[in-house]
């Protein structure tokens, strides 16, 4: 395999709150020792349960936010803590698609500004025509460069988010759940134009989501995240878990086909408190599968015939 595009290695984040009187000052754990490593032109899907670090991990991919511990290489540079030029220099390469295609653009911006607002903010000039090119490219016409956000669908303000982020011709992009907003018909309107721009371009993804089918057909991998912890790879997505917890997600996740539908099994136990991660496995409370050493050991990532668990008792294949 060549030198990976994106390679996070034991990247960890903490958030610390503040203590008032008689409270105590508590830290959390959102992030915990992350390994991933993601391919040249690779579309990797990351997915897990509300609240498990997706996003955190997006934004600190993207140098949105300081890792507590850990490294970030990106084109086999350490950036971790890149600033200044440098970190401009980067931003070219590396951009982010967010989740809400409205707060995310500026209200009192024309689409015009908001695309050209990459380049005002590293006081570069606009090349003459990229606007409208990138228009095109999004599938939008060449007249909603004069308008507002406002005055456009959710999922044409998502086009606008996109040929922003696409305005420095980047390698990499982050897309941070971007049809979660959107109504069934405009979402696959959106995957099927992030498809093209893939082949294209030559793009790599890291594509963030909690919508499991979804991720199973537009990637070529899955990354499980659970409680801040990476749990499963899977380098095939259509293959069966070996985790316990990615077979629930799977088991959740809803089948047009009545006849292909499973009996769903709910998890039962609740989910632990990301301000006091249990000792061990954080999924142990709640598995079906948990021995004793679960509880007191965390379970380190392990390789199989699709790619790595963290799991002392994985499912058989």
């Amino acid at each position: 395999m060549s030198e990976p595009i994106l390679a996070l290695s034991g990247l960890t984040r903490r958030f610390s709150t503040g203590g008032g009187f008689l409270r105590p000052a508590r830290s959390m754990t959102a992030v915990r020792g992350v390994d991933l490593q993601v391919a040249r032109g690779d579309i990797v899907g990351v997915v897990g349960e509300s609240g498990c670090g997706k996003s955190t991990l997006a934004r600190l991919a993207m140098r949105l936010l300081e890792p507590s511990d850990g490294t970030i290489r990106f084109e086999g540079q350490d950036v971790t803590h890149l600033g200044g030029r440098a970190l401009k220099s980067l931003r070219k390469k590396l951009q982010m698609v967010f989740q809400d295609p409205y707060s995310s653009l500026d209200p009192r911006y024309t689409v015009r500004d908001c695309i050209e607002e990459p380049f005002r903010a590293l006081g570069e000039p606009v090349p003459p025509g990229r606007v409208e090119d990138l228009l095109d490219q999004v599938g939008l016409p060449r007249s909603f460069a004069e308008s507002y956000p406002h005055q456009m669908s959710g999922g044409q303000r998502q086009r606008v988010g996109i040929a922003r982020a696409l305005a420095y011709a980047p390698d990499f992009v982050v897309l941070d759940e971007p049809t979660a907003s959107l109504d069934v018909s405009i979402q696959a309107q959106i995957i099927a134009l992030l498809q093209d721009l893939h082949r294209q371009r030559d793009l790599t993804y890291l594509f963030i989501s909690h919508d499991l089918g979804l991720v199973r057909y537009f990637c070529s991998r899955i990354v499980v995240m659970y409680l801040g912890s990476v749990v499963e790879v899977m380098e095939d997505p259509h293959a069966a878990p070996r985790h316990p917890y990615t077979r629930a997600l799977m088991e959740s996740s809803f089948v047009p086909d009545p006849e292909a539908r499973a009996t769903i099994v709910p998890l039962e136990g609740e989910i632990p408190s990301p301000f006091a991660l249990p000792q061990g496995c954080p999924f142990a409370p709640r598995c079906p599968r948990v021995q004793d050493r679960c509880r007191s050991e965390l379970p380190q990532p392990t390789a199989t015939t699709i790619g790595r668990v963290s799991c002392f008792n994985p499912i058989e294949a």
